[in-house]
């Protein structure tokens, strides 16, 4: 078995979804799992709907309608004349989405937040699967809710890999196509759950970690995994050769083409993840395998935007030691906070987060009981692999002040 997984850039209109069909005959389907994420931006436009479902209500059947216009015009392009039955299922999807957004009673944002964006997964995926057969590819459409099983730790669950492993084998029997949904899964009680913001490939690699796939490919819109993110990086180069270490040292430091989790499984069995483009998918791409470390080595560059730098210092000037330095990090995660990078001094911690759940208020209410804070809002985290020269130089060309600096052997940080 091997394993593909298409993210919503790939499928972000009707010749998106046609392109993937197209790539699926050039490559080869036989015993695939095809793993799909919410088309185009649709998880934001979800986000938007949940926003204004808990703050501006009058807005929220604007968002829905526009939504699944989207969804409509896409099917409409792929099928013609014969799109009446797919238009039937994406009309039911949306209605039971309203009908949940009008019974709902529970105000906890994270529930109500998978029960919503979840919904743009079974949209693409029910797409796909439909236009699939439409062009021949014979296919089984498996609802990843019934596979995936978590806790209830909505909006980043976390897996319970002996009942995941029999529901995908049991799903899966009989099927050598199979289209499914990344992202989602439910929990003990069947109530819908993700597995955080770009989770799509984590899922896949759970598929491919059960199933011993032969490969998992992730189908992206640049040529691999490249050594900065292009978007925000000039003249990035593409990594050929990735070892699974140096790849999750990557992940965890944010690099946006490969999610922090979705290695690990992978190294577990050594099954190689190849990091490929949709538009040219003979191409050679980036295979992660076990091996040598980088190649070629080059400076690995790594922005996150709007973090949050902490700087607190006791008031009454005793040492920031293990007793004060566990009461922060039991406050960090109690609020949701990811830690990004810290630093301490005899008197002082220094710790960049991401505000993910705008708790940020909340922890600084609790903290400021115990500690001086100093708040810089809205700063950079720049993370450089394979620091040398010409990182140097680079850093030092970004023309705003560093705010605080760290470096190890193979790694340097900077807070602008």
């Amino acid at each position: 078995m091997k394993v593909f997984k298409f993210g919503g850039a790939s499928v972000r209109d009707a010749a998106g979804v046609k392109n993937l069909v197209s790539v699926l005959k050039e490559v080869g389907y036989d015993k695939t799992i095809v793993v799909v994420s919410a088309m185009g931006k649709t998880t934001n436009a979800l986000e938007k709907i949940l926003d204004n479902y808990f703050n501006d209500s009058k807005k929220t059947i604007d968002g829905l309608v526009q939504l699944k216009q989207y969804h409509i015009q896409i099917v409409k392009n792929l099928f013609g004349n014969d799109s009446f039955e797919i238009e039937e299922t994406i009309n039911k999807l949306f209605e039971e989405l309203s009908g949940f957004l009008n019974s709902n009673k529970s105000p906890n944002y994270s529930f109500v937040y998978d029960q919503v964006v979840s919904i743009g997964e079974l949209l693409s995926s029910k797409i796909v699967h439909a236009f699939m057969k439409f062009s021949g590819l014979e296919n089984y459409w498996l609802d990843s809710r019934k596979c995936i099983k978590t806790d209830d730790y909505y909006r980043a669950a976390n897996l319970n890999w002996e009942l995941t492993s029999q529901n995908i084998k049991n799903g899966l029997k009989g099927h050598s196509l199979a289209v499914t949904q990344g992202f989602i899964g439910s929990n003990s009680n069947n109530f819908t759950t993700t597995l955080g913001r770009e989770g799509s490939d984590y899922s896949a690699a759970i598929f491919a970690y059960v199933l011993n796939a032969s490969s998992l490919t992730i189908w992206k819109d640049v040529p691999g995994v490249l050594n900065g993110d292009p978007r925000v990086f000039k003249k990035t180069k593409l990594l050929k050769k990735i070892s699974y270490r140096e790849a999750i040292e990557l992940a965890f430091y944010g690099a946006s083409v490969i999610h922090p989790k979705t290695l690990q499984p992978l190294q577990r069995k050594e099954i190689p993840l190849f990091v490929k483009s949709f538009e040219n998918p003979k191409n050679e791409g980036t295979v992660v395998l076990k091996g040598k470390n980088l190649d070629p080595v080059v400076p690995c560059y790594i922005l996150k935007k709007n973090q949050v730098l902490l700087r607190l210092s006791t008031i009454d000037f005793s040492f920031i030691v293990e007793e004060n330095i566990s009461y922060i990090f039991r406050l960090l995660h109690e609020y949701q906070m990811t830690v990004e990078l810290i630093q301490n001094s005899a008197i002082s911690f220094s710790v960049c987060i991401n505000n993910k759940y705008n708790k940020l208020d909340e922890l600084l209410l609790i903290l400021r009981a115990k500690f001086n804070v100093e708040v810089n809002d809205g700063v950079d985290l720049f993370t450089v692999r394979h620091f040398n020269q010409e990182a140097s130089n680079f850093i030092q060309n970004i023309g705003k002040p560093i705010l605080l600096e760290q470096r190890t052997e193979e790694t340097a940080q900077f807070i602008v």
